[in-house]
């Protein structure tokens, strides 16, 4: 099966996507076949999990209580679909603990962490992992302009830091904490008792011999929403509750595990899911995990100026100014369209959202940052930012302030529709052997004619692309249960991106748990340990087993 010295850490993007796991010294094949565990998809088509076909391995996780070693079944690289157009991204790992701190776990009932690997919209492979945690984003384009869904760099494998910035570069399973150490859900998933499925996905980089792009939308979404009806087609034989499916994902990988969580059951995916040969099962999760999801791409153009539109460059220059206000002014449409309702402010709109961004999210985040603090350093901190009032253990401060503390945007404008068709996203929406195409009518018609009109697939493409259009109708197979994260220092996208699913969400009804990292950058997981937690509380998960934690 591969599994090298290092079993527990994969070392993506040049540093170990992990909570501090380290090999224990033991691995052993329940087969002496040595098979790479890829017989999910039979000759004859079946797509039964393989209970037996494992490898063991130990490994030891660092935790929030001190390090935790862990001794699991690591399945390899099942090929979740019967027709697959790529085995390599089209597989999936799963992990199940079976002794945690010396004491034996029974994961049968326990939840599943659904963690993609997937950052700026690029495929994602699990082949070559050698451990929970192992999976990576692959295919960045070398040089260039093709700046991906991330920190708008170009240069980065996707998990590695992005030049001390303490941010990752395009998200994929990449996290960093508060100390912009490497933080891995997947990995304290398995330290808490939980199993993991780490599916991998097509992406937008991926050509064939013909020159045909397979891997643009929405094929990543599709892939996931198969892998995830493979582990529900197979209750009962894959460790975990199937009905208890919780996905996690960060950047793009965020805004697939929105989606995932938003579409849930959709018909709208059905020919798509049966060309690939998915499995005939339920493709709906019951909670979803979302750090700075990069969606809505439609309307990120406007979203982004109305945020960012004052803000320099790295540079040191603002963006073409007509064509921020033109972009911005956009944006009050669309803004007004949603008829988003947030408690003391009535209807959401350009007029009071930055008044709900500050109040619901970026106030409440400083507050928490500040408090705690030792006083020695609030004092310090308060006084190299005076643009915060500090009074009754709260922080208080104004939306312009707040961008002028963030300082330079990350991103040109347009940010995401680039009217060179550079972007990443402008990729994400190439058709056939066409690299990149215009999905929003104002770059096309910029570049274009003033009547020309966008390809007569975009439409659906981009809806399946997108978690808001599900959510406006209320989709039955819908999660009820979400943890959404964003940096406050994140330009990747536009904060209304968060703060208007959030708003959609809670509108429907749903348990939501929105917050921001003050002064956070992309990827950023401040409060990991917490979300183990959550997992725990919302799918009433009780573990019956108590660690002895060493360290």
């Amino acid at each position: 099966m591969g599994v090298g010295a290092a079993a527990g850490v994969a070392a993506v993007g040049g540093f170990a996507v992990s909570a501090q796991a380290s090999d224990g010294g033991s691995a052993k094949s329940s087969k002496s076949s040595g098979s790479s565990g890829s017989s999910g998809a039979t000759a004859s088509g079946a797509l039964a999990f393989d209970k037996d076909d494992y490898t063991e391995l130990t490994t030891t996780i660092t935790t929030d209580d001190g390090d935790v070693e862990v001794k699991y079944h690591f399945y390899k690289s099942i090929t979740y679909v019967t027709k697959p157009v790529d085995e390599t991204y089209q597989s999936l790992n799963v992990s199940v603990p079976v002794e945690i701190a010396g004491k034996a776990v029974d994961a049968t009932n326990a939840p599943i962490l659904f963690a993609n690997a997937v950052g700026g919209y690029m495929p994602s492979s699990v082949a070559e992992a050698t451990g929970v945690g192992g999976g990576g984003m692959t295919g960045m384009p070398g040089g260039g302009t093709d700046t991906g869904t991330g920190s708008g760099t170009g240069t980065g494998s996707g998990t590695g830091t992005g030049s001390g910035s303490g941010e990752v570069e395009s998200g994929g399973n990449g996290q960093l904490d508060q100390r912009g150490q490497s933080v891995s859900n997947a990995q304290l998933a398995l330290a808490a008792g939980y199993v993991v499925v780490e599916p991998g996905a097509r992406g937008r980089t991926l050509v064939d011999s013909d020159g045909r792009y397979y891997g643009v939308a929405p094929a990543a979404i599709v892939d996931l929403k198969a892998a995830v009806r493979y582990v529900r087609f197979n209750k009962g034989r894959i460790p975990g509750d199937t009905d208890r499916i919780v996905s996690s994902g960060t950047s793009a990988g965020g805004a697939l595990s929105a989606l995932l969580g938003a579409s849930g059951d959709s018909p709208l995916y059905d020919a798509h899911l049966k060309e690939i040969g998915a499995a005939d099962a339920s493709d709906a999760i019951f909670a979803s995990g979302d750090w700075c999801p990069i969606t809505d791409l439609e309307h990120a153009d406007m979203a982004y100026e109305w945020n960012w539109g004052a803000n320099k460059l790295a540079s040191g220059s603002l963006v073409d100014r007509t064509v921020s206000k033109e972009l911005t002014a956009a944006f009050a449409d669309y803004q007004a369209s949603l008829k988003l309702k947030a408690k003391g402010l009535g209807t959401l709109t350009v007029r009071n959202l930055d008044e709900y961004l500050l109040k619901t999210f970026l106030e409440p985040s400083a507050t928490k940052y500040l408090a705690a603090l030792s006083d020695a350093d609030r004092t310090t901190y308060l006084a190299s930012n005076t643009f915060i009032t500090w009074s009754g253990g709260r922080a208080a401060f104004s939306w312009a302030d707040f961008l002028t503390h963030v300082g330079a945007r990350k991103k040109d404008a347009p940010a995401f529709d680039a009217f060179d068709l550079s972007s990443g996203e402008n990729n994400l929406f190439g058709k056939g052997t066409t690299k990149a195409r215009h999905f929003t009518l104002y770059s096309l018609r910029h570049e274009g004619s003033a009547s020309a009109r966008l390809d007569g697939d975009l439409p659906e493409t981009l809806k399946l692309m997108n978690p808001m259009p599900f959510l406006a109708k209320a989709n039955p197979g819908r999660a009820r249960h979400w943890w959404i994260r964003v940096g406050t220092k994140d330009s990747d996208t536009s904060l209304t991106v968060v703060g208007n699913l959030a708003a959609r969400l809670e509108n429907l009804g749903d348990d939501v748990d929105a917050a921001m990292y003050w002064d956070g950058g992309h990827g950023a997981n401040e409060d990991a340990a917490d979300f183990i937690k959550w997992i725990a509380k919302v799918t009433d998960h009780k573990t019956d087993h108590k660690t002895d934690h060493k360290g």
